[in-house]
């Protein structure tokens, strides 16, 4: 373990990091939108919130990580791009996306797209004490508050003034949803780093009022998972089996509980979770690396960067729970994948996206778009960092 955390310690330092610098837009601000895997980047590219709010999120957290001061100027440029061109300053929330000049592009207001405004905006106050900054990830919580939720849950897509618009950015296998799991538990997750940083009691009781929704109408015991799309009142829509999504979920549910301190919601939650991940581990792990998905029982085969990513952390996270020791072997398997399949030597590169069951890589993915970016695989390296030993 102590030799796996070294490596992930290097990849960090000499792979994720520097090529994130590297797509540093110093002309028109924030950061390039695209590079493909030829590594032709894309300089005329849209600018999506998402990507921009999760360079916010990781250089901010490389900082803690790392304490070099360096890293806190990059979080800055992230912070300066979202607050002038992203934050919508008339009618509050931020644009989906803005060209490459800072123009806004795609103005639909996601609930999604929010979560990952205030996740990036609370860990960036932490590092920084700037009461604008938390002053904003306040503002956008209470924008979520009242514009999406209702009693089954949270809506997703409005439009630039907040009226009911269709959700086409995060549905998918062909299903229209109004709900989905996926934004739910990022707000979770959004609400959770706030909550953390700021002590800001409004955010812990929806993360009490989210965790409710995940076990009572989104987890299906017999089916050891969680449901995926959604209607309005949270009926599934599909037979869907994300495998990435049920384990990255597990031990973001798990985070949250730690920061919430609660000892009998935390026990109330455990069965839940530790099913979860026992299932991942049991149907999606084929000894060296986890598969995508499950749709109406046929598996599909593709591995994916970010799902090997949640898998490495979900699995420690039970090991460290219980003690099991087939999931610290699972992870070990998992990190000598992933290191090998996705950490991309080419120079000017980071992480492969894809790679099909035999290995070959997907070479329509880009490397870098609004949503190829550094969350899943630098926090895994944060988390490992954090939790393995010397």
């Amino acid at each position: 373990m102590s030799t796996i955390k070294q490596e992930i310690r290097d990849v960090l330092l000499n792979n994720i990091l520097p090529f994130w610098k590297s797509m540093r837009d110093d002309e028109y601000g924030g950061y390039y939108g695209y590079k493909s895997y030829d590594l032709v980047l894309d300089k005329e590219a849209e600018k999506g919130c998402i990507l921009n709010s999760r360079i916010l999120w990781t250089f901010s957290n490389a900082y803690m990580a790392l304490k070099e001061e360096e890293l806190l100027s990059y979080a800055k440029h992230a912070y300066l791009f979202l607050k002038e061109h992203f934050y919508d300053r008339e009618r509050g929330g931020v644009y989906w996306s803005v060209t490459y000049k800072g123009e806004p592009l795609d103005t639909i207001k996601h609930s999604y797209n929010m979560a990952f405004a205030i996740y990036a905006l609370s860990s960036y106050y932490d590092v920084t004490k700037d009461e604008e900054v938390l002053s904003l990830a306040k503002e956008l919580f209470a924008l979520v508050e009242k514009n999406y939720k209702d009693s089954y849950g949270y809506k997703e897509a409005l439009t630039i003034d907040f009226q009911p618009q269709s959700n086409e950015h995060l549905s998918e296998n062909g299903v229209m949803a109004e709900k989905t799991m996926n934004t739910m538990l990022h707000l979770y997750e959004a609400y959770t780093e706030l909550y953390r940083v700021s002590g800001y009691e409004p955010a812990a009781e929806q993360m009490r009022f989210i965790l409710s929704i995940f076990k009572e109408k989104m987890y299906r015991p017999s089916k050891h998972r969680l449901e995926v799309f959604f209607d309005s009142e949270m009926n599934s829509l599909i037979d869907l089996h994300s495998y990435g999504h049920d384990i990255e979920t597990a031990w973001l549910l798990e985070r949250g509980l730690e920061v919430l301190k609660d000892e009998k919601l935390h026990a109330s939650m455990a069965e839940f979770l530790s099913d979860l991940e026992h299932e991942i581990l049991k149907v999606a792990f084929d000894g060296e690396s986890v598969a995508a998905e499950c749709e109406e029982g046929k598996v599909l085969q593709t591995r994916i960067w970010w799902v090997q990513c949640e898998s490495i952390i979900g699995f420690y996270n039970a090991y460290q729970k219980r003690g099991e020791q087939e999931f610290l072997d699972a992870v070990s398997a998992i990190w000598n994948y992933t290191k090998t399949y996705f950490v991309d030597e080419r120079a000017g590169s980071e992480w492969l996206n894809e790679r099909f069951y035999d290995k070959s890589i997907n070479e329509e993915l880009p490397v870098a778009s609004p949503w190829k970016c550094p969350y899943h695989n630098a926090r895994m390296c944060f988390e490992m960092m954090r939790r393995l030993p010397d």
